[in-house]
């Protein structure tokens, strides 16, 4: 495996990639999820931020529910595309980890899918905890820690799911998908769900609401049924802690 780089630099080199990746409709699995994920969130009215908006899909769900929304990203280019695409209100170029914002800004964090591709996930939760007000809720998607340490075996008949290694630690990844003529190199960390639960408790914040979200059952279905099985990602809120 080669050394791994800042998630910056690599979220730079393939931002064309994804931004072609991430709007193709119905592409990838976002799309079998975004009503789960649309009703997880919940419709209210507030001012929203995400941090790592990338293309700005997720936040402009945020806006769908009512929110006012600021979007962010380390990446200039994926700002530039959100921007583009009307996704938010406002917009700073700015890594998880330093946020442009006074203490206690946003009624509602979203990191979606993000938390896998920082360096340092205790740093980027305390910040985001920071700009939270003591009333607000940050919510959290991952690639399931489970899933992300196996894979389903799919020379035999009845594709049990497989743990080849350990689910314990923390192993960068790297890889490439080619699905449709689209290519999308990702990269990132995996780690148990403990980790991530650590960095929330270190920041303050207690988890009110866990979601084991299930695939619809739509054009994907067929691509995705397996995740019917195991689930292939986790999305928890969490609200700050009193004191």
């Amino acid at each position: 495996m080669t050394s791994p780089r800042k998630d910056h630099d690599h979220w730079s080199d393939v931002a064309s990639e994804w931004i072609e990746w991430a709007r193709a409709p119905g592409h990838d699995a976002f799309w079998a999820y975004r009503s789960s994920l649309r009703e997880f969130i919940g419709k209210d009215t507030g001012n929203a931020l995400e941090v790592g908006c990338g293309e700005g899909r997720v936040s402009r769900l945020l806006k769908e529910c009512g929110y006012r929304v600021t979007a962010t990203d380390p990446v200039e280019a994926f700002v530039v595309a959100a921007r583009e695409a009307g996704s938010a209100d406002h917009y700073e170029v700015a890594p998880a980890n330093a946020l442009p914002f006074e203490a206690e800004s946003f009624d509602v964090v979203m990191a979606y899918n993000v938390l896998m591709d920082v360096d340092d996930v205790p740093a980027a939760v305390k910040e985001m905890r920071r700009v939270l007000r003591p009333s607000g809720t940050l919510f959290v998607s991952i690639v399931h820690p489970f899933a992300d340490r196996g894979r389903f075996d799919r020379e035999r008949a009845d594709r049990p799911f497989v743990v080849d290694g350990t689910y314990f630690g923390i192993e960068h990844f790297e890889g490439a998908e080619e699905r449709d003529g689209l290519r999308m190199r990702f990269a990132g960390w995996s780690q148990p769900l403990v980790n991530y639960f650590a960095a929330l408790e270190a920041a303050g914040l207690a988890v009110t609401s866990l979601s084991e979200p299930r695939p619809d059952k739509g054009p994907q279905w067929a691509a995705l049924r397996d995740w019917d099985r195991i689930p292939l990602f986790l999305w928890l809120k969490a609200r700050p802690l009193a004191g």
